[in-house]
């Protein structure tokens, strides 16, 4: 009895940590699925015309896992020309384990269970992502999904990501009524860490 206790409080204490690199690792394939993304809508932006100045939605990620899938929900939040923020919630229990905020100029990603952050420039992230990966055609992309009948998602396999084919990415009940969207904060708390030293903790989730 003591032992099947034991096992039960050691899977309660790593699932929220597994969850919030789960998390991670779903932001890191969202940045890279809106910036491809956005890419290939570039070439009609134009036909779009003026957009309401706020969108939001709630957001489903799918991650296959070993033998089981993992789906992870959220919301996302944009304010035309200044900021698009991303939230992702644990199961059932519905905390935040995992934000992105993304500015025409960076793209901040917080780890609120691991207590640590990464905040690049669109400098440091011009080497990793396609040349017309920007803000405008993120944001372009996002209104155009918000449309009714339009494709509202998108999955590894459409983005030629092999090891990532049956990762999805959708999301739902848009709607353009105004919101109050502040930047992030970060606490003293939390760890500044770099891009790559949070890509190779990412690697091997059963860590």
């Amino acid at each position: 009895m003591t032992d099947n206790t034991s096992i039960l409080r050691s899977a309660a204490v790593r699932t929220p940590f597994f969850t919030a690199r789960l998390c991670l690792r779903l932001m890191l394939l969202v940045l890279l699925t809106v910036s491809l993304a956005g890419c290939k809508t570039s070439r009609k932006a134009e036909s779009h015309g003026a957009q309401s100045l706020c969108l939001s939605s709630k957001v489903r990620l799918t991650i296959p896992h070993k033998d089981a899938t993992f789906t992870v929900s959220g919301t996302m939040k944009l304010k035309s020309g200044e900021r698009m923020q991303l939230s992702f919630l644990m199961p059932i229990l519905r905390t935040e384990v995992a934000r992105m905020d993304i500015t025409p100029d960076e793209v901040l990603l917080v780890d609120r269970m691991g207590k640590r952050y990464v905040r690049v420039t669109r400098g440091e992230l011009r080497g990793m992502l396609p040349r017309k990966a920007n803000f405008e055609n993120l944001e372009k992309m996002l209104f155009k999904a918000s449309r009714p009948g339009a494709k509202n998602w998108i999955d590894g396999k459409e983005l030629g990501l092999k090891d990532l084919e049956k990762c999805r990415i959708e999301l739902t009940e848009f709607s353009n009524k105004p919101i109050n969207l502040t930047p992030t904060e970060v606490s003293s708390r939390y760890r500044e860490v770099t891009l790559e030293e949070l890509l190779e903790m990412l690697l091997d989730l059963s860590a």
